[in-house]
């Protein structure tokens, strides 16, 4: 998906981007068969950690400098981290078996 000088478009051409948005799908699918009880809590919180990791990395797509494009990756860079976490939670809570995922 990279244009004829090997760099992309847009965020949508990142491989990182992609990956980060099907983690989304997938945790939107896992947390669906989370209990009810937990719709304000894990499950809010899980969804709005993956989601925050695509979308930093399409705003730091298009941010122009250096320093605020890297300030953008960490921020995705740290939801990914506390994604694995509420993943680590939800298995040890007995809501689904995540150890493939966090491995």
């Amino acid at each position: 998906m990279e244009n004829q000088r090997g760099t992309a478009r847009s965020f949508q051409e990142l491989l990182v981007w992609q990956k980060a948005h099907q983690l989304v799908l997938a945790v939107y699918w896992l947390t669906d068969t989370f209990p009810k009880h937990e719709l304000f809590a894990l499950t809010s919180q899980l969804r709005r950690a993956a989601v925050s990791v695509p979308a930093n990395v399409a705003e730091g797509f298009r941010r122009r400098g250096l320093k605020d494009k890297i300030r953008f990756f960490n921020i995705a860079e740290g939801s990914l981290e506390e994604v694995q976490y509420y993943f680590i939670l939800a298995k040890d809570l007995g809501y689904a078996d995540t150890h493939l995922i966090t491995e």
